[in-house]
């Protein structure tokens, strides 16, 4: 039997933006209410009064509230390096039989340059690469056989440190992209290990993917 606390919390996991607004408390959850009347009496198939949804709804922004300082911040609060690199261009190729051979001959090549910036991933159909722009003519000449799929130029990337916690703490990543949509940061590129991920952006988001990471550190 469907419950009106049940209901709004199902709703307001639909809701990502909404969540994080109820966990720092900047809603006037009378009027949230009856904003989400409506839904929630379809969702319950019965009349739902205003001040029982109120009660929900408070129950809800307290639990995560208590979730989002005790958990998420902290974790936050002991990011690591913040490292910025400039100048980046990121092949997308298609899966072959020949491309791991391809890389192969690239990365005898990179591994010579020590200050050069090099990331890979591979997924079902497709391999990433990204590189500094100064390095890019070797992608082109190894793997001049493979089917380009898409070739990104003029990008940066943001590499952040985490604890080792991270991985035992929902909503890390979750909370940190949210973030960086709220300023408007288009993110192209995610790349990840256990304890450290960088992303991809345009250069000129650089600067505030920066901050809006930096400033995690102060929450």
């Amino acid at each position: 039997m469907k419950t009106i606390a049940s209901v709004v919390e199902n709703y307001i996991k639909t809701k990502p933006f909404l969540s994080t607004a109820l966990s720092q408390g900047i809603i006037n959850l009378t009027s949230l209410a009856r904003q989400i009347q409506p839904e929630i009496e379809i969702a319950l198939k019965k009349e739902a009064r205003s001040g029982a949804i109120v009660m929900a709804l408070k129950r809800i922004s307290d639990n995560m509230e208590f979730l989002s300082t005790h958990k998420i911040v902290k974790v936050l609060k002991e990011i690591g390096d913040i490292t910025v690199r400039s100048s980046l261009v990121d092949y997308s190729f298609k899966i072959s039989d020949t491309l791991l051979s391809a890389q192969a001959s690239f990365l005898s090549q990179v591994n010579d340059n020590k200050t050069a910036f090099y990331t890979s991933s591979r997924g079902v159909s497709e391999s990433n690469i990204v590189i500094s722009n100064n390095m890019s003519h070797l992608v082109d000449t190894f793997f001049s056989k493979e089917q380009l799929l898409e070739k990104s130029e003029n990008l940066s990337s943001v590499t952040i440190k985490l604890p080792t916690e991270n991985v035992n703490i929902p909503g890390i990543y979750y909370f940190i992209f949210q973030r960086l949509s709220w300023e408007g940061v288009n993110i192209t590129q995610v790349i990840s290990t256990s304890n450290e991920f960088t992303i991809l952006v345009d250069e000129d988001s650089v600067n505030t993917a920066f901050k809006v990471i930096k400033d995690l550190k102060s929450l």
